[in-house]
């Protein structure tokens, strides 16, 4: 949009400098040569005037032609007045090949030829030239300075209103930018607006029910499952009793189901949103620098992310980091490294987490975030839940490298041609939520 916008205005300013400048630069230098020429026929008809009334036409004293030729600014004129053929005055200068030349006759019959040098004449249309060639690039220049910052307010809010659709798109239904003072593109904002504040309703409707739903069902899941136990304790029938059992693994299937759409439900009430690489990793480092320091460990945080921003839950990815980090820290050895970089598509990014220990045992390397699994006897659940909030989210997390260990996080990220950075200057602010971010 601002190259198409620039392209537009930097056309219109050609044609204008182009109409305006070329006649300008035709007109400034043929009126310079013609007044210079006008005023040299002017002197000679005043010199035939002098000759004409001095009352000496014998042709031996011109000394009216003399007089003038001795003038401060006719030194370089040749004077030359001639009958006929015949030659009756001549002094002054020869000429070179570009002149200006004036004549004009007296009642009885010369003609007085004035003859000048168009150096001086050349030399001030080239001047004349170079000053509207001067205006023509001031003026073609600020133009281009206007039409790139009238371009700027044009793109920038198209810009910002692309951000809110792709943030909306990532599931952050409560984006907010500010009015960008252009009737159009306020109107799209604002009605992106509602139908993201009726896409929240309607996901927060569901989100409800689907908690409602669990809580509902989860007591009398609970009673069924006593019963049910009641029934193969105290049932003889060995038919029963396996009947039983297959109805209680059942009913804990449902009732686990139960407990993840709410878990579900209710984690995601924070949404996504674009995220700024150095105060993640800024984060983490006021978090765990200080244990890091007390085991007389180095925590090395990398951001060769540049500009790219990732989206999502701040808090989901927090903790995610955080348990790659206390794992590296308790089970790991030597220095610690959180690096950000760019992945290999413009919309994603990575967060890579490694240490220099002996790595993840290759029984248990597999089933790594499985529930339970851990090779140092923990509960197994740090590794599994950092996966759910990084999936929640639409990243991944990976073991990337066993000896020594190289845990991957690849989040969503902003992609490259909504970055505000790339057609406005730093400092603009984004309205995110509630809160404001300054990309």
């Amino acid at each position: 949009m601002r190259r198409r916008a620039l392209d537009m205005v930097i056309t219109a300013l050609v044609a204008a400098v182009a109409l305006l400048g070329l006649p300008l630069a035709i007109l400034w230098p043929s009126y310079i040569w013609k007044s210079q020429q006008s005023m040299l026929d002017e002197q000679a008809e005043s010199l035939t005037r002098i000759i004409a009334s001095a009352d000496r036409i014998d042709g031996l004293d011109y000394s009216a032609l003399g007089t003038w030729t001795g003038r401060s600014g006719n030194e370089g004129t040749m004077v030359e007045a001639r009958r006929g053929d015949e030659v009756l005055y001549r002094s002054g200068p020869l000429q070179g090949e570009w002149v200006h030349v004036a004549t004009a006759e007296t009642p009885n019959g010369v003609v007085v030829t004035l003859t000048r040098s168009a150096t001086p004449t050349i030399g001030n249309m080239a001047a004349a030239l170079g000053v509207v060639a001067l205006c023509c690039t001031v003026a073609f220049g600020v133009g281009v300075l206007i039409a790139m910052r009238g371009s700027r307010k044009i793109a920038a809010p198209l810009i910002y209103l692309a951000a809110q659709a792709e943030q909306v798109g990532a599931g952050q239904v409560q984006v907010r930018t500010s009015p960008s003072g252009i009737e159009e593109i306020d109107l799209v904002q604002e009605e992106l607006a509602r139908s993201s504040e009726r896409m929240a309703g309607r996901i927060a409707a569901e989100r409800q029910l689907a908690s409602d739903i669990a809580h509902q069902l989860r007591t009398p899941l609970t009673a069924l499952s006593m019963r049910l136990e009641e029934i193969g304790f105290l049932s003889d029938d060995e038919q029963v009793r396996t009947e039983a059992e297959a109805c209680l693994d059942q009913v804990e299937r449902m009732t686990r189901v139960m407990e993840d759409l709410r878990r579900n439900a209710s984690r995601k009430k924070a949404g996504t949103r674009a995220l700024h690489t150095d105060e993640i990793l800024a984060q983490q480092e006021e978090e765990w620098g200080a244990d890091f320091r007390e085991a007389n460990r180095q925590l090395c945080l990398l951001n060769d992310a540049g500009d790219r921003l990732p989206v999502a839950t701040p808090g989901s990815l927090s903790q995610a980091l955080a348990t790659l980090i206390e794992n590296s820290l308790r089970y790991g050895a030597g220095t610690v490294t959180v690096r950000a970089r760019k992945a290999a598509s413009s919309r994603s990014i990575v967060f890579e987490v490694s240490d220099e220990g002996a790595g993840v045992d290759d029984e248990i390397a597999p089933d790594i975030f499985t529930r339970g699994v851990s090779g140092h006897g923990s509960t197994g659940i740090g590794l599994a839940l950092a996966k759910d909030l990084v999936e929640a989210d639409g990243g991944r997390i990976e073991l990337t490298q066993r000896r020594p260990p190289v845990f991957t996080i690849s989040l969503p990220a902003l992609p490259d041609a909504l970055d505000p950075d790339r057609v406005m200057p730093k400092g603009a602010v984004v309205a995110l939520g509630r809160r404001g971010r300054r990309i």
